[in-house]
């Protein structure tokens, strides 16, 4: 049996958790280990069932919590060099990372975890380097494509794949450009290395959806410059031109910025 829950999606951090009965991987480490401790208690979970953790950016929003949680746990991180490199840049990670927990990980070559085969694969991000990840258990695979300026043919060929998504939904265009951000901030979130808005999600899905789908979650939403009902309309207005409907050809949801999700059972039919 393989769950999924969200311990926070958003600028304020983020952290996502893949596990089977043995075997849990996390999916970047940016919320502080305390309250990582406390969300995963009040879920009747324990970090000690964290036997990895895949990091897809050096941002510290991904990060924060890394190190003191690799070096308590001895848990290894696979992060590409440069998203490694970054990591030891960065001055929000304290402690650093013990080089005996760092493994090193290449885009396009997949590797076995456990029961779960991973394949790390570019996603367009102003960061040192960045990576979604396509994970494969059984008969089930889930992607996680966050952080993305722009859509690109090759994450589409991993959103096909999927039977499960988080997939970016930062900013609605409007309020990011009506918004107080100044013109540099808001140059850099449209752009072809910042985040993905919610149109740009929903034409992710209209051009690679297939019968495969099961469940979307929309992830890192702006707390300026969006709204999960927003996100959530535009989503489904884009895909109903082309006949789709959330909700009944798979189904939809938002990420919180700061509360864990429920815990979901994806099962392989």
């Amino acid at each position: 049996m393989l769950n999924f829950i969200c311990l926070g999606s958003g600028s304020s951090g983020n952290s996502y958790f893949l596990f089977s009965e043995y075997y849990g991987i996390l999916i970047d480490a940016g919320i502080g280990i305390r309250t990582l401790k406390k969300h995963f208690c009040a879920n009747g979970l324990s970090l000690g069932q964290i036997k990895a953790v895949l990091i897809t950016h050096d941002h510290t929003d991904h990060i924060k919590s890394v190190g003191a949680l690799s070096n308590e746990l001895g848990i290894s991180v696979f992060a590409t060099e440069k998203v490694h490199e970054g990591i030891r840049r960065n001055y929000c990670v304290n402690p650093k990372l013990d080089l005996k927990n760092v493994r090193v990980l290449q885009k396009e070559h997949s590797f076995r975890l456990g029961c779960f085969e991973i394949t790390p694969f570019e996603v367009p991000h102003d960061s040192s380097d960045n990576v979604g990840y396509s994970i494969q258990y059984a008969d089930v695979n889930f992607c996680l494509i966050t952080d993305a300026g722009h859509a690109t043919e090759r994450f589409g060929k991993y959103v096909e794949k999927a039977n499960y998504l988080v997939l970016e939904a930062n900013h609605d265009e409007d309020m990011l450009m009506k918004g107080a951000y100044p013109a540099y901030l808001k140059g850099r979130i449209r752009g072809e290395y910042g985040h993905l808005s919610n149109k740009s999600a929903a034409r992710v899905l209209s051009d690679h959806i297939t019968e495969k789908l099961r469940h979307v979650w929309l992830c890192h939403l702006s707390e300026e410059n969006n709204h999960p009902e927003l996100a959530r309309k535009t989503i489904d207005t884009h895909l109903r031109s082309f006949g789709i409907i959330a909700g009944k050809d798979f189904q939809l949801d938002v990420l919180k910025r700061r509360t864990p999700s429920s815990i979901y059972c994806l099962s392989e039919k």
